[in-house]
């Protein structure tokens, strides 16, 4: 009984250092209130091999250093396990230090020349990408209505085919209030959402008032990447991570997400949706 007990206790203990509890306002179809709900944790963890920097992934924060090793091994930067001299987890520094004996030529002809995509490219261009940002949050806001977030959502829902094909896909949208401009559909949601700003970016569309609907998790990414077009507004109808609605706050940017049998949750900008 008493290790069932403690088995219990160890596993809400390590639920609660994945997600964080958050106030949010809730929309269903009869009601407006606030109430708390829990959002997974995402953290840049940077990886270092012998001292080389070389990536951040952004991550829920737990088994890093396995996390680290892992990476390093399916890259083919690490290779004997003999090799492998030793660890190093720095929480406060949020990084991974990875130390072998064996030569560092591969990760420097791999990664010294170009960025991975993994999470915003290597850990410098990450928090370059932050710092310049975050001097610069968006003064534009956008207001929208309970019933138009639905029905954006019920649109982007409507136009894909491939995903009542396939179950396969995730889709996105450029919107204004009343509707989808751009749809796009791809097996990832990073794809999808670059293929809308890039369409954006080739025919010169003013992105300034307009909302980005997707039916991905609003992840740190996904909100820079708008944030970068300065699109003041996300819907989704998955969740937000802890690191995404952080970042929404500090650039004034609307994060409404869980769109789904009615039910609407304004993360951030709750003051922009109109019950």
């Amino acid at each position: 009984m008493l290790k069932t007990f403690l088995t219990q206790k160890m596993l809400a203990a390590i639920m609660n250092s994945l997600t964080k509890e958050v106030e949010v306002l809730r929309v269903s179809k009869d009601q407006c209130r606030q109430t708390r709900v829990a959002l997974v944790r995402e953290v840049p963890i940077t990886i270092f091999l012998n001292d080389q920097e070389i990536i951040t992934l952004l991550c829920t924060g737990a088994h890093i250093d396995s996390l680290a090793v892992g990476f390093l091994k399916s890259e083919g930067l690490l290779q004997q396990r003999s090799s492998l001299e030793r660890v190093e987890v720095d929480k406060n520094a949020q990084a991974v230090r990875v130390f072998t004996s064996e030569g560092t030529e591969l990760a420097e002809q791999l990664f010294g020349k170009r960025t991975i995509t993994s999470g915003c490219g290597k850990g410098t261009i990450f928090y370059n990408v932050l710092d310049s940002l975050q001097s610069q949050p968006l003064t534009n806001q956008l207001a929208i209505r309970a019933d138009q977030v639905r029905q954006l959502m019920a649109e982007l829902h409507s136009r894909s085919e491939l995903y009542r094909r396939s179950r396969g896909v995730h889709n996105c949208g450029l919107a204004d209030t009343e509707k989808i401009l751009i749809f796009c559909t791809d097996i990832g949601r990073h794809n999808a959402v670059d293929m809308i700003l890039g369409e954006c970016f080739l025919n010169e569309v003013d992105t300034t008032e307009k909302i980005l609907v997707t039916t991905g998790r609003i992840t740190s990414e996904i909100l820079i990447k708008a944030a970068k077009m300065q699109i003041p507004m996300l819907i989704s109808r998955s969740a937000a991570t802890s690191l995404s609605l952080d970042l929404a706050n500090s650039l004034n940017m609307t994060v409404i997400g869980y769109v789904r049998g009615g039910s609407i949750l304004a993360y951030s900008g709750a003051e922009n949706l109109i019950c």
